[in-house]
């Protein structure tokens, strides 16, 4: 399992959001570029990047200063999303660098183009599935729909995508513990990897959920950390030190 940080873009800037609210938001850096060295120098092997903007809007805003990143670090996994709706967009970013594109809205809005994308960019889609009490959220965590995660992440496993970021969103920046148990019940159901996100605090979380990993059978590959990491709950070269112990054990 891997300790992957987040970068989360708006306005140039990294911040994080409570629950997915813009009134909850809270600045942390005006240098994505130098946060990512800062998160890397730390041994991070992947980062998880969102374009917030993009996410908003419906289309790439940061494409720059993600491009930037990628060539900086071109032996580093980084995966992406926010405003990934077209096949233009995904290639795009795949000439910049970007390994893995994470198509969430786009997704529930229009299933086919899941398996398309798969289709036309082999081992390179991802699907984020952003779940409130187990219903998929969709255009920034606006608007909850009628569809639940587990049947939507069933319909997506078949298209060969790489795997699912699962963010519940009721824990999402709250660093209140991760959902453990919505999260096995994903990682149960299915047999494509399940990265998680949403309420790391502390090495405690990394610790239960490394336990977890070991009960699943299937893949809890990853988790995403963010404000854990920026307000300092969590020691980011621990933890990563930590997973690589527990792989290499």
């Amino acid at each position: 399992m891997q300790i992957i940080p987040a970068i989360d873009f708006k306005d140039g800037k990294v911040v994080n959001l409570k629950q997915g609210r813009l009134d909850e938001l809270t600045a942390y850096s005006e240098d994505p570029v130098g946060m990512a060295d800062k998160w890397v120098e730390q041994g991070a092997e992947r980062l998880h990047l969102v374009d917030l903007d993009g996410a908003f809007n419906g289309f790439p805003v940061n494409h720059d200063a993600i491009a930037t990143i990628a060539k900086n670090h071109p032996s580093l996994t980084i995966q992406l999303g926010g405003g990934i709706r077209s096949a233009e967009i995904i290639e795009n970013y795949l000439n910049a660098g970007v390994d893995q594109l994470i198509i969430g809205t786009k997704a529930v809005q229009s299933p086919e183009f899941v398996g398309e994308m798969c289709r036309q960019f082999p081992g390179h889609i991802m699907v984020g599935l952003d779940g409130l009490h187990g219903m998929v959220a969709i255009n920034g965590w606006k608007e909850v729909t009628e569809i639940s995660v587990k049947s939507l992440a069933s319909l997506f496993e078949v298209d060969g995508i790489e795997g699912i970021v699962f963010t519940d969103i009721g824990k999402d920046g709250m660093m209140g513990g991760i959902n453990l148990q919505s999260t096995k019940e994903l990682a149960d159901g299915i047999s494509v990897p399940v990265i998680a996100s949403g309420g790391v605090n502390d090495i405690k979380d990394v610790e239960a959920l490394l336990e977890l990993e070991a009960r699943v059978d299937g893949g809890i590959v990853g988790v995403i950390t963010g404000r854990a990491i920026y307000e300092g709950t969590l020691d980011l070269a621990e933890a990563i030190a930590l997973t690589r112990a527990k792989r290499e054990s």
